[in-house]
């Protein structure tokens, strides 16, 4: 594993790792729905001193070998210029590796980066006889499995230890950093399964996908097949969250409250008689408090620590149409994907219609299994949250500037004496700390080929503009990712929690979702994202809302002018403005 370290990025010293020369090809692409943000120090040093989870997975699979991976964690996955990246090259090498598989579908299915990044660069070393044959034994291994009862079992310790929060928060110091620490192995546990689920979600889909463009000549309509399967867990939210809003809309005193704006609207919704409907917001909070923007990192704001940003969430589905609710639409949706699922079969080789029920049936079991263990690491990383705000502004308050904050730009091994004296560290945190903000204010390259380029190369968000913007009749082409067509009213959101204007009939144009965007879907008619692959967040649950859209439009947020009228045709991947 390669060493941790803060160096000198042209902006003053923090968080880079080594880039690898054999595999030398970095993307943001579903790296930056994790972990969207400029990673905090604490964070990536605490889990650097384990083992490498991503390689590990990768190892597993048989595709790729420990001697391959010799140059340590930035050969899968990797901070540069204080961002993640996955590894591209590697995941490359992979799909030559796995029979059926191409390099194009590999980018597509994972990472939405087709005609932006280099074109692979073969070598000699890519192919390997025995990688291919595990390959082959692997697909096996998950065209066999029936269920994934562990992932309950993971819910359940989960749940004990969210059980255990009030408690915990008591502690000592002491108690609550040996906690805190306690809690990085286990997480990491649930992480690898994570990963090991994804792939195999990933290799399923993959697998599904080729079987219908053999057989029924049609590859797109396997993820028609995989629409709106149910029990998808990032989409559970949205269910919860309907709900509120139709509250808010069904009563006249709680209408006036959102009415007057968000600001100052957490405090209100407290002051108010409304008993019921505040039971039901901390229900809410207590079962998916865990999820925000940037989830992964445990210095993050979410819903169960700010819960202003789920009731942001709520003013907007206030004011969505009926037709919109996600749980009655997702009954016709089913009878829809049945009915495709029936026709479909019947047009398979009667020889090869089992072969179909089972792929079809990993398929929709790992991609359900999928967010189900993501959910599940979530939560556990919700649970040192709360303990490591509770530890960190103990200690924020024992110097006169101190702030809650301070203790994620100290370094794993600084930890303890920072807890017992943050004093000396005070010019050390202000210096990584203007750093972040330096490169918050940056954009960092999409993909990267050999290094990254120099941090001040990167262009200013406050300075970025698009001379590019679509005309009427222009088009830009994405990633057919869940197939329909859609006309509405361009609403182009780049923060989930400032969603502006938008409302029914609206087309919901983003730069990337992770699971915060996910209530949004609900009230708009379309998805429209700049980067994304078929497997990202996005598609999942587009295709569980039964919603058209397309990823991987890129700049789609700079070309599409907020407030133009487009036409989303997700079955060609094409977004069409229609009116200025």
């Amino acid at each position: 594993m390669s060493s941790f370290a803060l160096v000198d990025l042209g902006v003053g010293p923090y968080v880079n790792e080594q880039v690898s020369s054999r595999f030398p090809v970095y993307t943001r692409g579903n790296a930056g729905e994790v972990w969207p943000e400029v990673v905090y120090p604490l964070s990536i040093s605490l889990t650097r001193t384990f083992d490498d989870p991503v390689s590990a997975a990768m190892v597993k699979t048989g595709l790729v070998t420990e001697a391959e991976l010799i140059e340590g964690s930035g050969c899968a996955a990797g901070v540069f210029g204080g961002y993640m990246y996955l590894n591209l090259s590697l995941s490359r090498v992979l799909a030559v590796r796995s029979p059926g598989v191409s390099i194009e579908d590999n980018d597509a299915t994972y990472l939405g980066s087709e005609g932006i990044a280099p074109a692979h660069l073969p070598n000699k070393a890519d192919r390997s006889v025995r990688a291919s044959a595990n390959a082959v034994r692997y697909m096996i291994g998950v065209l066999r499995t029936r269920s994934l009862d562990e992932l309950r079992a993971d819910q359940l310790m989960v749940a004990e230890w969210k059980r255990r929060v009030p408690k915990l928060i008591e502690a000592s110091d002491e108690e609550l950093l040996k906690t805190i620490r306690s809690l990085i192995p286990v997480g990491m546990g649930l992480f690898s399964r994570h990963l090991e689920v994804t792939g195999k979600a990933g290799a399923s889909v993959q697998f599904l996908s080729a079987f219908c463009e053999k057989q029924l000549g049609d590859r797109v309509v396997a993820l028609s097949l995989l629409s709106s399967i149910g029990d998808v867990d990032s989409a559970a939210p949205s269910y919860a969250l309907w709900a509120l809003g139709r509250e808010v809309a069904a009563s006249p005193d709680l209408t006036k409250i959102f009415d007057q704006g968000l600001s100052g609207l957490a405090e209100r919704v407290n002051q108010i008689a409304h008993d019921e409907f505040n039971d039901k917001f901390a229900m809410f909070l207590d079962e998916f408090g865990a999820r925000g923007p940037n989830e992964w990192e445990t210095a993050s704001e979410t819903w169960g620590t700010e819960p202003r940003l789920a009731l942001a969430l709520i003013d907007r589905l206030r004011l969505a149409e009926e037709k919109q609710d996600p749980a009655a639409r997702s009954v016709g949706l089913t009878t829809q994907r049945q009915g495709l699922t029936a026709s479909s079969r019947a047009r398979v080789k009667w020889l090869l219609r089992k072969p179909f029920d089972r792929a079809l049936a990993v398929a929709t079991l790992f991609s359900a299994g999928r967010e189900r263990s993501k959910t599940t690491v979530v939560e556990l990383i919700h649970v040192s949250r709360v303990l490591s705000r509770e530890l960190a502004g103990r200690a924020a308050t024992r110097t006169e500037d101190g702030h809650w904050e301070d203790m994620w730009f100290c370094l794993a091994d600084e930890l303890d004496a920072y807890v017992d004296d943050p004093g000396p560290f005070a010019e050390r945190i202000a210096a990584r700390r203007a750093t972040r903000q330096a490169l918050s204010g940056r954009i960092p390259p999409f993909v990267f080929e050999g290094e990254m380029p120099p941090v001040m190369s990167w262009p200013l968000r406050s300075e970025v503009q698009t001379e590019d913007v679509l005309a009427v009749g222009d088009s830009i082409k994405g990633l057919a990712a869940v197939p329909g067509i859609a006309e509405g009213r361009a609403c182009v959101v780049t923060d989930p929690f400032d969603p502006g204007d938008l409302g029914p009939g609206d087309v919901l144009i983003a730069p990337l979702t992770d699971p915060a965007w996910t209530p949004l879907f609900v009230a708009a008619e379309a998805v429209v994202v700049d980067v994304g692959g078929q497997m990202s967040h996005a598609v999942i649950v587009a295709r569980e809302f039964g919603m058209p859209c397309v990823v991987a439009a890129a700049d789609a947020t700079k070309r599409i002018p907020h407030g133009s009228r487009v036409r989303v045709d997700a079955t060609n991947g094409t977004v069409t403005l229609i009116e200025s």
